[in-house]
């Protein structure tokens, strides 16, 4: 991570990147730039899959990735995302030492949707071949009994029989990917020897 010669100066940049298929994965992603923008000297940036580019990933302190779950596993923007843009930086090592973490949102079968860990963690998987640190998602943070895994937090889209969730993915769901955005948020602060205040 680059030295900052006045850590006055220094603003963890946290970029979240998405897919999404009817706009609960967003609000996820969403709810965990609140998170991070909660910290101080901490700033986020939300942008969907297609529109990153290799640049995005450089400037960021840390990578957050979330996907919808698709037949068990990541949506395959992501995957494209992970085989193209990502493959440069793995090949150059220049991901090394940044902070990642994840999110996703299921539907289907099961509490949180059937793949919805799979999913985190196949992303998980990728974020460190790039040789990222990974922030998990402890068990004592904000809405982490309504939508939080150790691996990170989840919202489910649909109900069991796959129909839409009256008004979407209820709010209540997205306390866990603040407090994620948050724990974050700290992390690259203290990973840039930045003393965090309140």
């Amino acid at each position: 991570m680059e030295q900052h010669k006045n850590q006055e100066d220094f603003m963890a940049e946290v970029l979240v990147i998405y897919a999404s298929d009817h706009g609960a994965t967003r609000k996820m992603a969403q709810a965990i730039q609140k998170g991070v923008q909660s910290v101080n000297q901490a700033s986020a940036r939300v942008l969907s899959v297609e529109q990153v580019k290799e640049e995005d990933l450089l400037k960021a302190d840390a990578i957050v990735l979330g996907s919808p779950v698709h037949m068990g596993s990541m949506d395959w923007r992501i995957k494209k995302f992970i085989d193209q843009v990502c493959s440069g930086p793995w090949m150059s090592d220049s991901m090394v030492g940044k902070l990642g973490a994840v999110f996703a949102c299921g539907s289907g079968f099961g509490n949180a949707g059937g793949g919805v860990e799979l999913t985190m963690l196949a992303m998980l998987n990728n974020l460190v071949e790039l040789g990222l640190i990974i922030i998990p998602l402890p068990k004592n943070s904000t809405g982490y009994p309504q939508g939080g895994l150790q691996w990170g937090p989840y919202g489910r889209a649909h109900n069991e029989d796959l129909s839409p969730i009256q008004g979407g993915l209820p709010d209540e769901k997205t306390l866990a990917a603040e407090s994620h955005g948050a724990n974050i948020a700290r992390a690259a602060l203290a990973i840039s020897g930045k003393e965090i205040f309140k």
